[in-house]
């Protein structure tokens, strides 16, 4: 199937993979700040997003390869790298997983709407993971808003609560070369 061919699904879920590489870029721009400002469990815990996100746009590049749907990797704009303070990139974080958690649930209608029900299923585990990533990132955003300045609290919740060692997920899409 040629670009031409494309429903409006797919034409979406092409356009996602440059959002999730966006996305990628952006958690390597967040982990860099954490990194420059000597807070190596933030840093961490967004070097792990931004290769997850990776893997996403690698899920989706594997849909289209496994269904004979030509494809192709998009281009993204430039991440933001300057913030104003620690609490910033979190808030952009928050924003950015809203953000996708819509796109998702566009993606999602309009795979229900067009009758591709092989494209309904594949956004499934996505819907899914949109809940995690919102719920992770809102959890964040509180903590350091309890932290109040307290960069050390917020550095051993990060490691404790979020930077363990998470299971791979069977259910999860098969990513175009593997996942990282």
């Amino acid at each position: 199937m040629t670009t031409t061919d494309r429903t409006k699904f797919q034409e979406l879920l092409h356009a996602q993979i440059g959002h999730e590489f966006a996305a990628s870029q952006q958690y390597i721009a967040v982990a860099v700040y954490y990194d420059n400002h000597d807070m190596p469990q933030l840093a961490r815990h967004f070097y792990t997003q931004s290769v997850e996100e990776r893997n996403h746009a690698m899920m989706i590049v594997q849909y289209f390869l496994d269904r004979d749907i030509e494809v192709s990797v998009p281009g993204i704009d430039p991440p933001r790298s300057e913030f104003s303070d620690y609490k910033a990139p979190i808030e952009l974080a928050l924003d950015q997983e809203k953000r996708v958690t819509q796109q998702i649930v566009d993606l999602a209608k309009s795979a229900r709407d067009t009758g591709d029900y092989l494209g309904e299923q594949f956004m499934q585990w996505f819907l899914k993971e949109q809940i995690e990533e919102v719920a992770t990132m809102t959890t964040l955003q509180t903590i350091a808003e309890r932290a109040n300045g307290n960069l050390f609290d917020l550095e051993n919740f990060v490691e404790r609560e979020l930077n363990g060692s998470a299971g791979k997920d069977a259910t999860a899409p098969p990513a175009a070369g593997g996942n990282l």
